[in-house]
């Protein structure tokens, strides 16, 4: 298939259009008129995603490696050397970021994986749970395999609940007025004081293991629209647990 008819696919799945203004999700790297066999999914671009990747492939992956205003490319920068090393492999990148997240993402992770029954509005899925928290926390760590998930107990029964995969703590002021429980992931101190602050519970579920689902789902999606080799190389989580 050619890169673009590739493109196309995706873009019938997921609209481009409908990502953030401020994301850069699309064709990263690549000639739209190139024919690729092999396609990777992958959360991320990492180290050992370009090295594993084969020579003329396409990568799409769900954070874009090329973000925010990139001033120069060199081996010294994380960015950088990932971008030569994918150059110099002539491997091609497509990024389905907050697009997804709206139309796939967080439904896939809300009604697969925790099992819950609701809607989206926008990057953010609801659900009515009427659950206590001490009901709720082990059957979010059961469903995702957590050892152990940062909670901040603002209430103890909760009725409606809220789903934002990856680092969602930016919508608080955009949630609806009933809900009492967050799900998201990177939620930091004073954030968590300020949805405790409003008596909203949060349970910090990280924001790898929130979206590492990406590239179970996207092969689903994928593998009978796609003549390739599809084949999910998922990238790393950076932090372990000590």
């Amino acid at each position: 298939m050619l890169l673009k008819d590739i493109y196309r696919v995706l873009d019938s799945i997921s609209p481009f259009e409908l990502q953030e203004e401020w994301d850069n999700s699309g064709l990263q790297l690549g000639n739209p008129n190139k024919t690729i066999t092999k396609v990777y999914l992958t959360l991320d671009i990492d180290e050992e995603v370009v090295s594993y990747a084969e020579t003329n492939s396409l990568i799409i992956s769900h954070h874009p490696l090329i973000f925010r205003n990139l001033r120069r490319i060199t081996p010294e920068q994380a960015t950088g050397k990932y971008i030569i090393g994918l150059i110099k492999k002539n491997i091609s990148l497509i990024s389905l970021h907050t697009n997804i997240d709206k139309t796939h993402l967080n439904r896939y992770f809300a009604e697969e994986v925790l099992q819950w029954k609701g809607e989206q509005k926008g990057l953010v899925y609801y659900a009515t749970l009427n659950m206590t928290l001490e009901e709720i926390a082990p059957l979010i760590k059961s469903r995702l395999g957590l050892e152990m998930m940062r909670v901040v107990p603002a209430r103890e029964f909760i009725r409606r609940g809220a789903v934002v995969t990856g680092s969602g703590m930016s919508i608080l002021d955009l949630l609806e007025e009933d809900v009492d429980l967050l799900l998201t992931g990177d939620i930091k101190y004073h954030e968590a004081m300020e949805a405790k602050g409003r008596g909203i519970t949060l349970i910090d579920i990280g924001h790898y293991e929130s979206e590492r689902y990406f590239t179970t789902m996207m092969y689903d999606l994928l593998k009978d629209k796609l003549e390739v080799d599809l084949q999910i190389i998922n990238s790393t989580n950076p932090f372990v647990l000590m």
